[in-house]
């Protein structure tokens, strides 16, 4: 046998080695994802999949590396720091923005037994409460989160997503009276709605404040009946605001004051929360504006988009069920 032909130069030698230290890389890489989502779905013990009440069944998206790397940061801080609230609140978000809403709830619960005055427990669990669609039990939450920052300085809230330039637009107060106007909306009682949604734009004076709270303000009236006081509402909206982050509400806001024409939000399409923000925007617009069926028929394409926990999700849902005689299952 001719043993040359097995020979292998030392450059040979090193790119295969070299491509061999990749490849083992890769599989470790891979490996730690597999036990970072094991782990996860070891700790839950909720579904991977949720049923909408209108029988739709959707998988929870796998997370990417860096958001099992964030939840498993937040998780190690708070078992190495348990009296800690501010570690149990991140543990709590992390838990969430991996789709883990029932676990999260579970975490905030703990925090409410440990901590009972500190509010940003029921604001979260109030949160994901809308997100599962048990609004009474939302309700009761951050209806007690508005009694506990009675009087108490409000506060910057830290974003766990953040935006693209990176500045939080959010307070604990504005967040809390959002979350229960949103809550009372869905269960269609408006005129408690329209009260929240007030505190809301009287908490903050940042524009995404100021346009997010004065979408729900305007529709509310306009679902009310009331067409010049929903047109009083838009009095701070302009043409030049600072919005970062709740742009969707902000054009919105723009069309309700006849800034821009309906046809330019008309090709936005559903799929993420901003997006599904504007198509329900629309919906509605059409539904106060006596065009029912037009809204119906831009609702149930709503329900098409996979962001099933969006709020424009949510209130396209429930509008269905209680307008439309949508059939729960």
């Amino acid at each position: 046998m001719n043993m040359n032909k097995f020979r292998i130069t030392v450059g040979q030698a090193f790119l295969l080695l070299g491509f061999l230290m990749v490849l083992s890389s890769c599989r470790d890489v891979k490996k730690g994802k597999t036990d970072a989502l094991e782990a996860i779905t070891t700790r839950s013990e909720t579904s991977d999949r949720f049923t909408t009440p209108l029988g739709k069944e959707f998988s929870i998206p796998e997370p990417s590396e860096k958001m099992i790397a964030q939840y498993q940061e937040a998780k190690q801080a708070y078992e190495s720091n348990p009296d800690s609230a501010n570690a149990l609140i991140w543990y709590g978000r992390r838990t969430a923005y991996l789709g883990k809403y029932e676990d999260a709830i579970d975490l905030y619960s703990k925090g409410i037994e440990k901590f009972p005055e500190d509010a940003r427990f029921y604001r979260h669990r109030g949160h994901r409460y809308i997100s599962i669609r048990e609004f009474e039990k939302a309700i009761s939450d951050l209806e007690l989160a508005t009694k506990l920052i009675e009087g108490k300085h409000n506060e910057i809230e830290p974003d766990g997503m953040p935006n693209a330039m990176n500045i939080p637009v959010s307070t604990l107060h504005g967040n809390i009276w959002y979350h229960l106007g949103l809550a009372y909306y869905l269960e269609h009682d408006y005129e408690k709605a329209y009260d929240a949604y007030l505190n809301c734009r009287k908490s903050g004076e940042l524009d995404d404040n100021i346009v997010s709270s004065t979408h729900w303000l305007y529709m509310i009236q306009r679902r009310l009946g009331n067409e010049t006081l929903a047109n009083e509402m838009l009095e701070p909206i302009t043409q030049k605001m600072d919005v970062i982050e709740n742009q969707s509400y902000y054009e919105l806001c723009k069309l309700y004051k006849g800034l821009i024409p309906i046809d330019s939000l008309l090709r936005t399409k559903s799929g993420n929360p901003s997006n599904d923000a504007v198509a329900y925007g629309l919906s509605n617009w059409y539904f106060y504006n006596n065009d029912k069926e037009k809204a119906k028929e831009l609702m149930l394409d709503l329900l098409d988009s996979p962001s099933w926990s969006s709020f424009g999700y949510i209130a396209a849902e429930s509008d269905l069920i209680h307008y439309f005689d949508k059939i729960k299952p």
